[in-house]
């Protein structure tokens, strides 16, 4: 089994254990042992689901404007764990990959396997709830039409993310591209450096 295909499996049981009760308060009860990386991919979509699920009750026009502070607050805070989990989820293939020899002509991807990641697993969101368009009683013709062309695609990119992903796994593994990670280096959410904390201060 590739990587991409463990991922892609531990991302749909994620989904699937929060729509048992589709409530954004249901606990995190993550199946997996803590040192695994299945630990991790679970816990980083559990994140992306329950965010999914903020950020649509966010854009309800007739939202109270105290609720929708406190909603923007905690998405503010889940993005924060979200970027923690893909940090995670690099320092995994960082030492997994350790003792790889790098070729002299190796080269450098433009995002690191991990922030690939954290889109394979937002895309299996959006084909979760595209399918469940595709599967509305109360919808039009058109409208099931419109989305079932939109699932194939969605689909089609997973595919093709997917394969994506295990490429560059297998290059870093051979050496013919090198993993160089960044942080992220939020400045909002650090007293020292959003202006609205430290100049009131």
């Amino acid at each position: 089994m590739s990587f991409t295909e463990k991922a892609n499996k531990v991302f749909i049981q994620a989904i699937r254990d929060y729509h048992l009760k589709d409530d954004v308060d249901t606990p995190l009860n993550n199946p997996y042992e803590r040192e695994t990386i299945e630990f991790s991919l679970y816990t980083k979509c559990w994140i992306d689901t329950v965010q999914w699920h903020l950020e649509d009750i966010i854009r309800d026009p007739h939202i109270e404007p105290t609720k929708a502070l406190a909603l923007k607050r905690r998405i503010d805070s889940s993005n924060q764990d979200r970027t923690d989990l893909v940090e995670e989820i690099d320092s995994y293939f960082r030492t997994l990959y350790a003792e790889v020899h790098v070729l002299p002509e190796a080269t450098l991807n433009t995002e690191s396997p991990a922030w690939a990641i954290d889109r394979l697993s937002i895309l299996a969101l959006k084909i979760w709830h595209m399918k469940e368009q595709t599967e509305r009683k109360d919808a039009d013709a058109e409208h099931i039409a419109k989305c079932k062309a939109k699932l194939d695609v969605l689909l089609e990119q997973q595919v093709d993310l997917s394969k994506a992903i295990d490429q560059l796994l297998d290059d870093i593994k051979a050496g013919r591209k090198y993993m160089k990670v960044y942080r992220q280096m939020k400045m909002y959410n650090d007293p020292s450096t959003n202006p609205i904390f430290y100049k009131k201060s």
